[in-house]
């Protein structure tokens, strides 16, 4: 176990996400840290478990990454807000096993578009396609 500690900028570099959103993840307790003044500092074995890395390395063996990007049309705010909610919980299912899946989502209230844009193993992406497209059609 290593007792290596990062600073916020330096888990939110390696976890490629904004500080912020490290700290969010520290307040809401998904991400373990200690407080020193007024920062915070994370341990290097619990970075690497929120990060789904096995005794702090990346697995060596080989791994397909699947990016999908999604498009769905005739949104209200509404209804993207829903839905983006809907697909972040299923984003972050998994334990520190499962590799994660990174999702962003963007609005565009004049076209009334969301686009979905899903990177992570191709059965996980997929799974969360599943999940979108039960979703809609249960909306419909």
């Amino acid at each position: 176990m290593s007792h290596q500690l990062c600073t916020v900028d330096q888990a939110a570099q390696e976890l490629a996400l904004h500080p912020k959103t490290v700290l969010r993840y520290i307040r809401d307790g998904r991400l373990p840290a200690t407080r020193v003044g007024k920062s915070y500092r994370i341990l290097r074995s619990d970075l690497d478990a929120f990060a789904g890395f096995a005794s702090g390395r990346a697995e060596k063996e080989m791994s397909a990454r699947a990016t999908c990007i999604t498009e769905i049309s005739e949104m209200t705010v509404e209804a993207a807000e829903r839905i983006t909610t809907f697909l972040q919980s299923i984003a972050l299912t998994g334990d520190a096993g499962t590799p994660p899946l990174h999702l962003q989502t963007a609005f565009d209230p004049v076209a009334k578009t969301l686009k979905v844009v899903a990177i992570g193993n191709p059965s996980d992406v997929g799974r969360l396609l599943e999940m979108l497209h039960l979703h809609i059609r249960a909306r419909a």
